[in-house]
């Protein structure tokens, strides 16, 4: 093989963590994205579009989200750090302190676009992913938690998933069993990257070599306890050990009954555990499973801080859809509609070509996708 004809075939490769989509996986990806985009527009949601890359200093470490080390870092010619995006949240928060600082009433944008993730342990996982997601700013209450998750629920649902679970935690559960315990911020760090990965055998030795008894270790492995119902939640509020871990379980309690005014509570469970790798989240935080994929397809959160980096001091939250493994599951599941729209073909020669043409435009004009061909031998 010649080099050039090497070098042609080395070019025909994407790199590693990227890939190309077409065809009839094409037509899926774009079908879903505009059954949940619909459902998002329908609770007054508006579209919002933001940069790929942006200063480094709206991803940094201060702000709580993707460590350094799993960004796509580049210089401009002024020398400044930018990175591709790994997050929509605080980009969106940037873009909403920067139009709308003075605005009070409750703001509702959405969006759809690639996140990019520059991480070297990828265990099948993609480097650029699609994301969908909504972000509710200057609303603070139960009501608009609830609404983020039953539209969350509705959105999977008008994708064509029907075995679903939204699982909620409150990060304030966890900060309030580190209150309670007296933590410094160090060990609460290294705890909370324990148990958000689940490894609760790290999180139990944590707490052994810092000289935690096995009541205060058992007070906090307990947030592994799996709850499905309001009286699940009020048990484990009768048992909490102070004022904020008690204020967590009852917000969960008005989110439950909030989501359940939607007639969709037979989605949810919840898990005092779960926590996140943003540590911007400050209160009610949710992922959604389903079978068929071995990662969240959803994830949210509360975060009534992130805008006041930005000089914005107002609550929000927020929820994405990563469409990647969600198509991935609902390929397995056989729920996924991949039929490609039929073409219609119109031929032509030299001698029919103007009529051929007219024909062509009649059928686009009444909604037909279609292409002029010459015909064979012409």
């Amino acid at each position: 093989m010649s080099y050039a004809s090497k070098k042609a075939l080395d070019l025909l490769h994407t790199p590693e963590g990227v890939r190309d989509c077409y065809g009839k996986e094409n037509t899926a990806k774009r079908n879903t994205i505009a059954k949940i985009a619909g459902t998002i527009h329908l609770y007054g949601y508006q579209d919002l579009q933001t940069p790929s890359f942006e200063y480094f200093d709206v991803f940094s470490n201060e702000i709580g989200t993707t460590s350094s080390k799993d960004l796509f870092k580049f210089f401009d010619k002024e020398g400044n750090t930018l990175v591709l995006r790994p997050d929509f949240t605080p980009s969106v928060a940037r873009c909403a302190a920067k139009y709308f600082m003075d605005e009070k009433e409750p703001l509702r944008f959405c969006y759809e676009g690639s996140a990019f993730s520059n991480t070297s342990n990828l265990q099948g996982k993609l480097k650029e992913t699609t994301q969908m997601g909504a972000e509710l700013m200057n609303d603070g209450s139960a009501q608009a938690d609830g609404e983020m998750i039953a539209m969350l629920i509705e959105c999977l649902q008008a994708a064509g998933l029907t075995e679903f679970q939204i699982s909620i935690g409150n990060v304030e559960y966890f900060k309030g069993i580190c209150e309670y315990l007296q933590m410094d911020s160090e060990l609460e760090m290294a705890l909370r990257d324990a148990i958000s990965s689940k490894n609760y055998f790290a999180a139990e030795d944590l707490l052994k070599s810092e000289g935690f008894s096995k009541s205060d270790r058992d007070l906090i492995l307990r947030i592994r306890d799996f709850m499905e119902t309001a009286e699940d939640l009020e048990k484990a509020a009768a048992t909490a050990p102070n004022e904020r871990t008690v204020s967590a379980i009852r917000r969960l309690i008005d989110v439950y009954r909030v989501v359940e005014a939607y007639g969709l509570a037979r989605y949810l469970s919840f898990d005092l555990s779960l926590l996140s790798k943003y540590h911007y989240y400050t209160g009610i935080i949710f992922k959604g499973y389903t079978y068929g994929t071995g990662e969240p397809i959803a994830s949210g959160g509360r975060y009534d801080q992130l805008l006041g980096y930005f000089g914005k001091k107002a609550p929000a939250i927020g929820c994405m859809i990563s469409i990647d493994p969600l198509l991935e599951a609902m390929r397995r599941q056989d729920v996924l509609e991949a039929e490609e729209p039929q073409i219609q073909k119109i031929y032509y020669n030299e001698d029919n070509y103007a009529d051929a043409l007219k024909t062509a435009r009649m059928s686009r004009l009444a909604g037909f996708r279609t292409v002029l061909l010459p015909q064979q031998g012409q």
